[in-house]
């Protein structure tokens, strides 16, 4: 088992063309992992992939909002039917996107998490947000099969919640990108918790010694 510490570093040598000391649990002194993750960068369905994101990243830099990368990369890979899994609590959001992406020439094909109505009851979640309501399961595995029912060439994700995102992400074989994550504290922005960690959300950011009941 390898222990990496990359968040920690301050010598980020991966970034010099001239490589000095590595530090003791640098990735990078895995000459192995190195060569085998390169190797897959030149695999033909990989390769055109790859280098078209990260020529769209350069193009855009620092102009484009993330909806208009993903419209400029779809369009540069030639791909016309995007897939979009959104959020129920996002379904406005994934309406004006579906919209925009339709103004822009893309086919939108579009599954909402709580598609197949089943009770949460069925699939034994105790926890619910609305327990004396009717509440529906949200159904990533769903979302990710209709998608690719649908031959979707590229996936937007839209707001699904932590863990059902992992679990789309597990079923669906096409390429995915992220537009949007959930955070309904921070108004979906959940890098204002990192930027306020010090300060307003200083205890909110603290697990109960471990426990969720």
């Amino acid at each position: 088992m390898k222990d990496y510490f990359c968040a920690e570093c301050t010598q980020h040598e991966c970034s010099k063309k001239e490589k000095g000391e590595l530090p003791s649990r640098c990735p990078m002194r895995d000459d192995e992992l190195m060569k085998s993750s390169f190797a897959e960068y030149e695999k033909s369905d990989n390769h055109d992939f790859y280098v078209n994101c990260s020529e769209i990243e350069a193009i855009g830099y620092c102009q484009w909002t993330r909806l208009r990368e993903i419209m400029e990369f779809s369009r540069r890979m030639g791909y016309r039917r995007l897939g979009l899994a959104f959020c129920r609590g996002l379904r406005n959001e994934a309406r004006i996107t579906a919209r925009i992406l339709r103004e822009n020439g893309f086919t939108v094909i579009s599954v909402i998490c709580k598609t197949g109505g089943i009770d949460k009851d069925q699939v034994g979640i105790k926890r619910k947000v609305h327990p004396s309501e009717y509440e529906p399961m949200c159904n990533p595995v769903a979302q990710a099969m209709a998608l690719e029912r649908a031959e979707t060439e590229f996936n937007i994700v839209l707001g699904l919640c932590v863990g059902h995102d992992s679990m789309f992400f597990k079923y669906t074989h096409t390429m995915t990108t992220v537009l949007a994550v959930k955070d309904r504290v921070t108004g979906h922005n959940p890098l204002a918790a990192i930027y306020n960690c010090d300060g307003y959300f200083k205890t909110r950011l603290k697990v109960d010694d471990g426990k969720t009941d």
